[in-house]
């Protein structure tokens, strides 16, 4: 005589929220009316221009001399943040002193911290009589109503993000694969570059495209310490402000829409280069 098996019963994780049709549904909502909608909205009034109107805004010399210097510091503030802030990531992983919790609450600063409030206070650091404009101008480097400051000030609010998104991809790499190759011989720099880095590269990537959106779109740091001059310190969100202020709706909706493509075109770039490497990862495993 055989004994039947008792068919186990599949024991499900009970709900905290509420059920997925009402949450999904309140998900949606939010983000329909929060994010969809103005994007729409900023679509369908760029859009009213036409394509050779809207091509004639954008190519305007104002507004290519205020896009090259937007994406000029842009571009060189991902740089500083990508260095600086994958060695942040790795001190407050890797190693244990005094004041490290403190430091790696102060990461997080440029979040609290109001926008205009940086540029202020950047401004009058970096000014002729400030801390640091008192050393560097006497040498020639004059930061303010420059490029230099426009790129600081946009480093400074964007580099969090490359220290939040590597700092808990590095938490969770296993140090055995390290501890192997270093008991085959390899130095720490070539176990860094083969084993680490292209763990935390997916990471690394959105990192740098989100520290690059945002500066993008900054403009609260920026406008104090840029000096805000048409052709040369102007950037393209202050000069969307400008155009609104003119009443020129459509001139502000056109320089809006050209930043929205720009980051949403980085964004995709960024997702696509994260899903070849997460495939390039599994292969190797």
């Amino acid at each position: 005589m055989t004994a039947s098996t008792p068919t186990a019963s599949v024991i499900r994780p009970k709900r905290v929220l509420p059920g997925f049709g009402l949450t999904m549904g309140l998900t949606l909502t939010y983000v329909g009316i929060i994010v969809l909608l103005p994007i729409i909205a900023l679509v369908l009034k760029g859009a009213e221009v036409g394509p050779l109107r809207f091509f004639e805004i954008a190519s305007a010399p104002r507004t290519l001399a205020a896009l090259k210097l937007t994406i000029s510091a842009a571009a060189m503030a991902s740089v500083i943040c990508a260095v600086y802030g994958l060695l942040m990531a790795w001190v407050l992983v890797r190693y244990d002193f005094p004041g490290k919790r403190l430091l790696d609450a102060l990461i997080d600063i440029p979040f609290a911290l109001p926008t205009a409030v940086a540029g202020l206070t950047l401004s009058a650091l970096f000014a002729g009589n400030g801390w640091y404009g008192a050393v560097l101008e006497p040498q020639g480097i004059k930061v303010v109503y420059t490029i230099w400051g426009v790129t600081i000030a946009m480093a400074f609010t964007s580099i969090p993000f490359v220290v939040r998104t590597v700092q808990p991809v590095l938490e969770d790499l296993d140090p055995q694969y390290e501890q192997a190759a270093a008991t085959l011989g390899a130095f720490p720099f070539t176990a860094f570059r083969r084993i680490v880095f292209p763990a935390i590269f997916p990471a690394f990537v959105v990192g740098i495209t989100l520290s690059f959106a945002r500066s993008l779109g900054e403009f609260g740091a920026v406008v104090f310490i840029a000096g805000n001059l048409p052709m040369e310190t102007e950037i393209a969100s202050l000069l969307a402000v400008i155009r609104l202020e003119e009443y020129d709706y459509n001139g502000a909706a056109v320089i809006a829409l050209t930043l929205l493509i720009l980051a949403l075109v980085l964004l995709a770039a960024s997702n696509l280069l994260q899903a070849r490497a997460m495939r390039y990862k599994g292969k190797r495993q």
